[in-house]
């Protein structure tokens, strides 16, 4: 053990975002996520109709995010935030929702081409929210929600998440007005359905009480999205929990529909339609235990050997290893705006999957 020359600030710290243990550096790989994609990284300085023609967008969408200064940003924020959430709520899984093998993986119907669709769906839904309280974007501010003190909430500093200009604008972004014919087409509308209302139901209504000695003389009220995180957990339950599902035809309303398996309750000559909040799906997924076109395998993988380690592995077994680690102990609040710590130093065993 021995004093180092570290340092965390206590006042605000330099840009960026942390997530999870993740920090964001605005340099983060954004290539091949349901809808959006970046060659390369972003474009600070360039005017907003340059960063829109660097995004992987179709042509309508390149249109509305020219007309939508600030729009780039928040996409290329919205990428980020879904791909380290999913990151983080698969980490302990064979598919780690690595990059590697994407492309291939979303032309598939499996759980986990459902999940990448609604996180990414859901990820779009709360950063464009978030910008427009944030007021990163021109054409939105805060929520203007029926029955809310707008003015006394801004008079008193309070900005309302705006997910009523969110999702009506991520639908036409995604152009959901066109119901798909074919049998992937809908699964993949479904499930990014899935993820914009795992997102409104996260919205709740925070209020606050101005008055002498704490009464509540003055209430004012706003609307707020819980954490993307609470978000990331609740479609991992969903995953967990998703559905296989067909086409059938319905002759009632004309067209064909997604079903699944019976439910106890219902007819057993009628297949059940999945739940608006279901996850669904229509090819069973591989094991991720070998490299393929959907990922690098588990080989090399860390695991905790009272955990996942017999699952990670498929079988193989694992090799264990000890490292020596730092991390940051002793620490000592100084004046006025710094934590100094020591550097201390033990050992840990590592468990990582065999070849």
């Amino acid at each position: 053990m021995f004093a180092t020359g570290l340092k965390h600030c206590l006042l605000p710290c330099p840009p960026g975002e942390e997530i999870h243990g993740y920090f964001l550096t605005g340099k983060e790989a954004l290539t091949h996520f349901p809808s959006l994609g970046v060659p390369g990284g972003s474009a600070p300085g360039r005017g907003h109709v340059k960063q829109c023609e660097l995004l992987q967008l179709s042509r309508k969408q390149k249109r509305l995010c020219r007309r939508e200064p600030g729009l780039a940003e928040t996409l290329r924020d919205a990428v980020r935030l879904g791909i380290l959430e999913c990151q983080f709520q698969f980490r302990s899984e064979r598919w780690n929702c690595s990059l590697e093998g994407r492309p291939s993986l979303l032309k598939r119907g499996f759980k986990e081409t459902a999940f990448l669709y609604a996180v990414s769906s859901a990820a779009l839904t709360h950063s464009l929210a978030r910008a427009c309280s944030a007021g990163r974007m021109e054409r939105c501010t805060c929520d203007d929600s029926p029955g809310l003190e707008n003015r006394k909430a801004w008079q008193w500093g309070v900005c309302g998440d705006n997910l009523k200009y969110s999702t009506k604008f991520l639908k036409k972004f995604l152009g959901q007005k066109r119901i798909g014919k074919d049998l992937r087409a809908k699964v993949d509308i479904h499930n990014t359905n899935v993820g914009i209302k795992a997102v409104k139901n996260g919205l709740r209504t925070t209020c606050k009480c101005h008055g002498v000695s704490g009464s509540c003389a003055v209430r004012t009220c706003w609307k707020q999205l819980s954490p993307f995180h609470e978000i990331g957990r609740l479609l991992k339950l969903r995953y967990d929990d998703a559905v296989k599902v067909f086409s059938t035809s319905n002759d009632a309303v004309g067209h064909s529909e997604l079903a699944g398996p019976h439910r106890h309750g219902h007819s057993p000559k009628q297949p059940a339609l999945p739940r608006p909040t279901d996850l669904v799906y229509v090819e069973d997924s591989p094991s991720f235990c070998r490299p393929s076109k959907y990922s690098l395998g588990t080989a090399g993988r860390t695991c905790s050997r009272e955990g996942n380690c017999d699952s990670m592995c498929c079988g193989r077994g694992y090799n264990t290893q000890s490292r020596l680690v730092t991390f940051s102990c002793h620490c000592q609040v100084q004046w006025c705006c710094y934590v100094e710590c020591q550097q201390c130093m033990q050992e840990e065993v590592v468990y990582s999957c065999k070849q």
